[in-house]
């Protein structure tokens, strides 16, 4: 019980201390119930994202345009979260590709704000202290390389041996959630063609990558050459 109420403590607090356009938004909690009240978005987390757009009223916003401007949603996010007026935050619940849609919601005017902030681990550069998602071995190609046990299978896993790391994991997963965003909507193949180079930087090790403001960076670069039709000759007719 007592775990109970110190994670809810955090989520709230996290809940109330992040509040802006990024974040959804607080409407009231009861602290004795355990209950938070935030604004509802009907379409839900976004997960849900082809099923609504897939809806014939909703069809035409499933442009390359949308899909994109949802991409730099995601990473505009992530650039907050890394840039907070706590600190820097690192997105831990984030194992697999359904588990990062979950953490976040798809407004009704198409928007995303992030949902979930209770697994936010803090990290403290200034004190060296670095993160550690969970207290389970982490596995599978989506998650960054330095969240896998490096020691083989011949060493058990011990949560206590596993080196920490930083913010940097969230970066490598960015190309991965921007491919789900992006879909197969006409014109989407080009925007990927276009981010080629900084999600090749996104893959590379920890310290090569690029911070989530060069990637938000380099996507509004993208989508201004697109709109204005800067783009390469011979391009343009593929949107």
């Amino acid at each position: 019980m007592l775990e109970l109420q110190e994670d809810f403590l955090h989520g709230l607090q996290m809940l109330k201390s992040l509040q802006s356009k990024y974040v959804v938004k607080l409407l009231g909690f009861c602290e004795e119930a355990f209950l938070i009240l935030t604004e509802y978005h009907p379409f839900g987390s976004l997960k849900n994202l082809n099923q609504v757009l897939n809806l014939p009223k909703y069809k035409v916003f499933n442009t390359w345009h949308r899909r994109f401007m949802l991409a730099i949603d995601y990473v505009s996010i992530i650039h907050y979260l890394h840039n907070s007026p706590l600190g820097t935050f690192v997105m831990c619940d984030s194992s697999d590709l359904d588990k990062v849609l979950s953490q976040y919601l798809l407004t009704s005017d198409f928007h995303i704000v992030i949902n979930d902030l209770d697994a936010l681990p803090l990290v403290n550069r200034s004190s060296g202290e670095l993160v550690r998602c969970g207290h389970q071995e982490l596995q599978g190609e989506f998650v960054a390389p330095e969240q896998l046990w490096p020691y083989g299978p011949e060493v058990p896993f011990e949560d206590s041996l596993m080196p920490p790391y930083d913010e940097m994991t969230d970066i490598w997963k960015i190309p991965d959630v921007t491919n789900f965003l992006l879909g197969e909507a006409e014109g989407s193949d080009l925007v990927r063609f276009h981010l080629f180079d900084i999600h090749v930087a996104c893959k590379k090790s920890p310290a090569e990558r690029p911070s989530a403001e060069k990637v938000l960076d380099s996507y509004r670069r993208v989508l201004t050459s697109l709109v204005r039709g800067t783009v390469m000759p011979g391009t343009r007719d593929m949107l």
